[in-house]
This record gives C-alpha cells, structure tokens and sequence, in this order.
C-alpha cells in the first residue's frame, strides 16, 4: 500500500490549509493510500544554519520529520502564500529534510528523491495562493520529487470554508479529493 504524507506549510491554529490537506487526505485515503496527516508545529525546528549543524547537529525534531518523509512515498502538501511565494515554515522544513545525515553522500536527498507530491493552496485573494505553489513546485523538482500536474487552489478563503473547516461548493470539494486521489494513483503505480 502507498504511504502518502500530507502536511499544511502553516502551523496556525484555524489554518485554512490544515482543513484543504485533510480533504484531499481524505480523497487519497478513498483510493486506496494509507496517509500519516502531521502539523508541522509538531515538529519545531530552528532556522536552518550550517554551523549550528556542524556545532549541535540535527535536531530531534528535524530526526522525526526526516524519518517520517523517508518512510513515505508520496507528499501531500498545502501550502499558503507568503509574498508570493512559499512560507517560512515549509522552506525552512525542506532545508533542515534536504540535509544528509552521517553515513549519507552529500547532496543524497534521502527524503526527497523519488517521491510524488501533489500541491494545493488557498487565499482570501483572487488567485488562491496559485504564485506561491510555483516556487513549492520548482523548490521539489530540484531536489528530486517528482511533482504531479493536478493540484488546486481556492480563492475567497473565508467564504470558501464553514466552522468545521469543510468546503461549502460541492464541486470544489471534490476537485480537492481529487488531486488527493490522483497523488495516490500516481505513487501507486510508481511504488507498487
């Protein structure tokens, strides 16, 4: 069975991005793919720095993360814009993941080469977060996920979810499961 790992690039609490990953969860789960679903506010990490690195090493909390990415096959991730591009949160997770661990070649990317991601975002702005998800989408290629055309943005975020964190259109709802499933089929036939 596939292993997807699905994950907001925001730790805010009521983050519209943690309700959009557990839809398309949900759409991954219904084909067929087992998903771990994780806040990355659970996975505190400092700012990426070589010599603290070299000085103190990783992290318990980038060991976690980084043994979680590797015993999966897929990522699932929404993530919101920042200025146009991708959060602090998420960059700051990819850099610290990219990183090889002792006994590994440099530039190895253990936890990266190999898996498909599916990207989703949304905004309260016209364009749903779509300029970020360019910089998420070229950021995975380079380090060798392979990056799935379907992905979703929505707009009007605050009239786009109720108080449960559920898609009021029915049609964008399962446009979000959607890109969830075809994550699954992908990494399905790419792992299987």
């Amino acid at each position: 069975m596939t292993k997807i790992l699905a994950f907001a690039g925001s730790s805010r609490t009521g983050s519209f991005h943690k309700a959009l990953v557990k839809i398309a969860a949900q759409g991954a789960e219904a084909a067929g793919a087992e998903v771990t679903l994780i806040d990355l506010g659970d996975y505190p990490m400092p700012l990426y720095n070589q010599d603290l690195e070299a000085k103190e090493g990783f992290p318990d909390s980038v060991l976690a993360f980084k043994k979680l990415l590797k015993s999966h096959h897929g990522l699932l991730i929404a993530s919101p814009e920042y200025n146009s591009s991708i959060t602090p949160l998420l960059k700051n997770a990819i850099d610290w993941a990219s990183r090889p661990e002792e006994g590994e070649p440099p530039l190895s990317l253990t936890c990266f080469r190999g898996k498909v991601a599916a990207l989703m975002a949304t905004s309260p702005g016209g364009m749903g977060g779509l300029r970020g998800l360019v910089h998420v989408r070229d950021i995975l290629q380079n380090i060798g996920v392979i990056v799935i055309p379907q992905q979703k943005t929505i707009s009007g975020a605050y009239q786009a979810f109720n108080e449960q964190g559920q898609l009021i259109d029915a049609e964008q709802d399962a446009a979000v499961r959607e890109v969830g499933k075809a994550l699954a089929t992908v990494s399905q036939k790419l792992h299987g």
